[in-house]
């Protein structure tokens, strides 16, 4: 198993992902955390797998001075082209996480590392980076595709002969990771490194509604309810993606 880049997708992954509520119960929540955690002060921010640029681009806008690092070139020509749009400048560096060290010679005030690690052949391996690239009063904002929630959708419908091989990868094409994370081992694998201040879910009940229920609901109230029980004790663990926000050790 290699490392998985998005040269061929970008098209298809901002449609599939940033097209509809997905995406945008995705940013709120992110945002959402982001705004309680951070300074109210211009910070210097590396987004790793920076993507479409849509969390660097709202950084941006708040006044902080942004690096965009991503591996596939249609990817960050898509960020280029969002941030020309909106009259917003940024770094744009085109690699992947393992060449960052060599070319990044100051920590960041914050990281973003957002839907990286399920796509990483080791996802562990990238966790000494993060630390060594963020400054020791810094933030890391981690969002990861979540194993159990992965899991709870395949049980809801009726998958078992999935579960019993427990292969939960997604296929060559498919927009499902090749390595979706359980939150325990990747708690274990920070510890020496981090310290999780904050925990949410995104998405904690949207990917789970009836079609027909999620045609009828406003975007608003999805969003609102969504920011509301992205903590909740017994929902937030099955959101499909979760945000920690990260202090180093």
């Amino acid at each position: 198993m290699s490392d998985r880049h998005f040269d061929q997708l970008a098209t298809r992954f901002a449609e599939k992902i940033y097209g509809g509520a997905k995406g945008a119960i995705r940013l709120a929540v992110l945002q959402a955390d982001l705004q309680e955690a951070l300074p109210k002060r211009p910070l210097r921010v590396l987004d790793i797998g920076a993507g479409l640029g849509h969390m660097s681009l709202w950084l941006a806008q708040q006044g902080h001075d942004v690096t965009l690092a991503e591996p596939a070139a249609p990817m960050l020509e898509g960020a280029r082209q969002r941030f020309a749009e909106a009259g917003q400048s940024g770094t744009f560096i085109q690699a992947p996480w393992q060449e960052l060290l060599g070319q990044l010679t100051e920590p960041y005030d914050l990281v973003l590392c957002h839907a990286v690690l399920e796509w990483l052949a080791e996802p562990h391996a990238i966790l000494p980076v993060l630390h060594q690239l963020t400054a020791k009063d810094g933030w890391l904002s981690l969002a990861f595709y979540n194993r159990d929630a992965l899991i709870y959708r395949n049980l809801l419908k009726g998958h078992f002969r999935k579960m019993r091989k427990n292969d939960m990868a997604g296929e060559k094409q498919s927009l499902t990771p090749q390595q979706p994370l359980d939150p325990r081992e990747l708690a274990t694998a920070l510890e020496g490194l981090w310290q999780v201040e904050t925990r949410s879910g995104v998405r904690v009940f949207h990917d789970y509604m009836p079609v027909e229920f999620q045609a009828r609901a406003e975007l608003e109230a999805l969003v609102e309810m969504e920011l509301a029980h992205r903590r909740h004790p017994a929902f937030a663990g099955l959101g499909r993606y979760l945000h920690w926000v990260c202090r180093p050790v």
